[in-house]
Parts: C-alpha cells; structure tokens; sequence
C-alpha cells in the first residue's frame, strides 16, 4: 500500500501503475529585470497631430500585445541556444495641449532583446496531425527539431514620457514600421504615423519577463485516477435569473480595500 494524498473523495487510495504521458519539460530559463528608458512611440496620425500641440505628456499605462520570439543554435557550443525577443507594447499617453483637460492618445513602442539558454540537443522531428504550416513550411521544416522558446510577461510598469522637439532630438529618423505586423497595427484605432513629424515621444518602461526553453519529452509518472469532475455545473435558468447571483460570495473586499499591513504579511508569507 503506497501513501497517497489525502483527499474528499478518494482518500489512502493506491497509486496505480505509471503512465506515460507527453510533454513539455523545461531545460533552462532565466527571470529579466528591465528598465527600458527613453522607448521612442510610433503615434497614431491622429495621436501625432495631437501630440504635435502638445506641452507636456504624461504616461498612463502600457500593454503588451505580442513578443515574438525565434530561437537558433550558438555555433561552437553543443545545446545553447541563442533567443531573440522582441516585444511590442501598446502605450496610452495624456496629452496636454494647455490648462484644462488632456486627451488620451496611443502608441506603439517595442523593445529588442538577445538571451542565451541551455536546450540540450536532439535530431527526431516531430509533426502533429493537427498542425499545418501553410506558407511557413519553407522556414520551418528545417527548425523543427529545435527546442521551443517560451515568454511569459506581465504589463510593463509605466515610469516616465516625455515629449521632444525635433530640433533638439538626436535620434535619428522616424522610426521605419514596415517590419510591424499587421495584426499588430490593427491593434489600433488609427493607422501608425510613419512621416517625419515634429515632435516625438519616448517613454520609460519597467519589465519584468521570465524566458524558457523546452522540449517535447515522454515522461512515466505514477498516477492514482482519472480526474473526474465531483462538482455539478451550477447555472442560471430563465425561471429564475438569480439562482446564481445568490450563490455568489458578497465581495467584501471590494469595499474595504486591504491596508498596508495586508500587504506586508504577504510578502512575508511568500
């Protein structure tokens, strides 16, 4: 008899057999603590117009809408792999054009970065029958005993904008938006401003990211059941609308926002 957890339902139960099951197991990763200053934002035409009126910005949020990741062996060195990321981030800004209320204007900023990480080696290739390429086919058969690159990511802190005039702006030209996806531009109201403009925006980011490396692999774990939902499914019915709404907690905590001391016990729990 083995020790199995303690549970409602099956409890001092018997561990059953191994399974074999597939899945992603992670070879390397590291956390990123970044501090992006002076991102320059590719306005919309309408933001730009806006902005070109503008005094003073200030930084409201910023979203992430994408990382693109791509992944290619370091030569010389068996299973390190090179990882190129690049982030887009969607920022919204307050514009003020003089005393009296400012005016929301968007953006799009990215941010280029290059992490070496251990993925070990391996010469199978595997294909799904649920996959299909389509015009990647090209690029991807020769990559596809590759480990995989994975990003997680959370909402970049918003520190600073600030908005600068041409004339005394060393950066160059304007930012070139050909190499932008359209799925990422259409993340906007309004098309991307790609002419040279008068006035320009940059911002300063706080990131903090966490980047993987995995492989398919067969694992054998030993396994106890099959999860078998317990709960029945509670739903609301035309007859009556508030069967659900009654189930539901009152949200006390909505009204009386957790103090300082709150906080401070959890971080030391964590």
């Amino acid at each position: 008899m083995s020790e199995c957890f303690d549970t409602n339902t099956r409890p001092n139960c018997d561990f059953k057999d191994g399974v074999c099951i597939h899945t992603d197991q992670v070879y390397d990763s590291c956390k990123e603590k970044d501090c992006l200053e002076d991102l320059e934002v590719i306005l919309t035409q309408c933001g730009q117009s806006i902005i070109d009126q503008a005094i003073n910005v200030k930084i409201k949020k910023a979203e992430v809408i994408w990382v693109f990741t791509d992944i290619e062996p370091v030569p010389f060195n068996r299973g390190f792999f090179t990882v190129d990321v690049k982030y887009f981030f969607k920022v919204t800004l307050d514009a003020f054009r003089g005393v009296g209320n400012p005016t929301e204007v968007e953006g799009l900023a990215t941010f280029d970065k290059k992490v070496i990480l251990f993925g070990s080696e391996g010469n199978s290739k595997t294909f799904s029958s649920d996959y299909n390429p389509g015009g990647q086919m090209p690029v991807m058969w020769r990559k596809n005993n590759l480990p995989k690159a994975i990003v997680e990511v959370v909402d970049p802190i918003a520190l600073t904008a600030k908005v600068v005039d041409k004339a005394h702006c060393n950066c160059g030209c304007c930012c070139d938006i050909s190499t932008v996806p359209d799925y990422i531009c259409r993340c906007f109201g309004d098309e991307l401003c790609v002419s040279d403009t008068d006035k320009r925006v940059f911002v300063s980011l706080g990131l903090f990211t966490i980047i993987k490396i995995e492989r398919n692999v067969q694992l054998l774990i030993p396994a106890i059941d099959f999860c078998i939902p317990e709960k029945e499914c509670l739903a609301a019915t035309e007859e009556n609308p508030c069967e659900l709404f009654n189930s539901l907690r009152f949200p006390i905590d909505e009204f009386f926002p957790p103090q300082r001391s709150d906080f401070e016990d959890c971080n030391n729990c964590c």
